[in-house]
Order: structure tokens, then sequence, then C-alpha cells
């Protein structure tokens, strides 16, 4: 009982800080901590990192951080998409999906520590796909910039349903190269989106008979505990440190997940 609320705790302290690592981190807390299968853990993991995401997407919302008209845009492509990932996490292996799940770890360890070394280099003038208008502060809307929104949307949405993510750490690297936003803005934004769809797509899996167990309780509870503590902390340490220590996190997980995955270790 303790062990499941450290773990869930753990999980919501990781997405209050990055917006990203809880829901990747759920899976992994729940298989490798408990031993669930990632069929038992995914409609956990929603539920937590659904709710936790929630506290810090309406913190986002009062300081004014959300980019809520590109946040529903995204969370709409989720929706949309979300049962496609549902569909193929139905019929594949378990191993199979562990192993999925360790790769995109690895990927997206990678892709989010590599911007962090080069990221001084990088114009702060460069022309991104979703540009802030000087004159408003607002996204200048266009073509280019809602076909990006509904393709990072969709793609959460996906792994959302076949993983069980919440799909914050696809949407903060994503939205970050392709927006001028700022780094807490990018959270804040993400945080909703990962409420949204984590929600909508647990929304499915109750239609198809799952229920909750005390375990899957706590385990929210103590995310939404970690979640506050996160987003307390998050202002406070510089982004490229969260995003180096998240990516090394991922990395070791991921191998765990491995191990497990092919050796029975863990």
């Amino acid at each position: 009982m303790m062990l499941t609320f450290i773990l869930g705790a753990c999980v919501g302290l990781v997405l209050g800080l990055t917006g990203a690592g809880g829901g990747i981190l759920a899976i992994p807390a729940l298989t490798l901590g408990l031993g669930w299968s990632v069929t038992q853990a995914m409609p956990i993991a929603l539920l937590a990192v659904g709710s936790a995401a929630l506290v810090g997407a309406v913190q986002g919302l009062r300081q004014g951080l959300v980019r809520y008209k590109a946040a529903a845009t995204m969370a709409v492509a989720g929706w949309l998409v979300a049962p496609l990932g549902l569909y193929a996490a139905a019929r594949v292996s378990s191993t199979l999906l562990m192993t999925v799940f360790a790769v995109v770890m690895l990927v997206v360890a990678c892709r989010m520590y590599v911007p962090v070394r080069g990221a001084e280099h990088t114009s702060s003038t460069l022309q991104r796909n979703c540009m802030l208008d000087p004159a408003t502060g607002r996204l200048d809307w266009n073509a280019r910039c809602l076909a990006t929104l509904v393709s990072i949307g969709g793609a959460s949405g996906f792994f959302t349903g076949l993983l069980g993510v919440g799909g914050g750490f696809f949407i903060v690297p994503a939205f970050r190269k392709f927006s001028d936003v700022r780094m807490h803005g990018v959270v804040a934004t993400s945080l909703m989106v990962v409420t949204l769809v984590s929600l909508g797509t647990l929304a499915h899996l109750f239609n198809q008979g799952v229920t909750l167990t005390w375990a899957g309780a706590l385990f929210t509870v103590s995310a939404l505990v970690g979640m506050i503590a996160g987003r307390l902390a998050a202002p406070n340490i510089p982004a490229p440190l969260l995003q180096q220590g998240f990516s090394l996190l991922c990395v070791g997980v991921s191998l765990m997940m491995l191990g497990r995955a092919f050796c029975g270790v863990g």
C-alpha cells in the first residue's frame, strides 16, 4: 500500500515538473513497481495522469499560461485518434506492448536531451509553424499552424490509446519545437491536452467494462499530491535541467522495461 502511494506521488511530481514525464512513467511504475501487465496498468495510469494533469491545467489557466485554443485543437484530434490506439493495444501481446513502450521512451529521452545542449545556439527569431503575434501575444492561426497542432494531437491520442501514457511526452517537445511559446506555457498547455485526452480515452475503457480498484484509487490520489508539489517547484528549476534529468530517467526506466520484457528482469 505504501509502495503504491510512493509510486503515484513520484509520477505526479514528475508530471508537475515537466508536463511530459508523468504519463510515460505511470505505466513503468505500475508494471515494474507493482508487477502489473501493461493492459492492467493502462486504465489506472490514464486516470491518475488525467486527474493529476487537471490540477496543473487549472493552475495554468488561472495564471494565463494555457493556450486554450491550441489545447482544444490538439485534444479534439487526440479524441478522434485514441480509439485506433485502443484497437491496436487489444490485439498485440503484453511483451510487444512493453517493448514498444521502452523504445518510445528511449526515443523521447534522446529527443529531449539533445536539443537542450544546442538550445543556446538557436536563434530566438527562428520562424516556426505556430508563432505568437507580437501585437496580441496570441498564436497567429493559419493553415500550417492548424495542421501542426492537429498532427501533434493525433499522435498523442494514438499513443494514449496504445500505451496509456497521456501523450504529454510527445506534446511538450513537439509544441516547443514548432512554436515560440515559452516553456512554462508549453507545459501548461500540454497538461490541459493530457487531461482531456486521458480522461476521454478512459471513458472508452469504462464503456468496455473496465473497473477501478482500491490500488488504482490510491495511486490516483497520491499522483494528485505529487502533481501539486511539482507545479509549485517547477518555476524555481531551470527548464534545461528538467529536460536533461527527465531524459536520463527515461533511459534508465526504458532499459529496465526491456530487461523485463525479454529476460524477466525486474
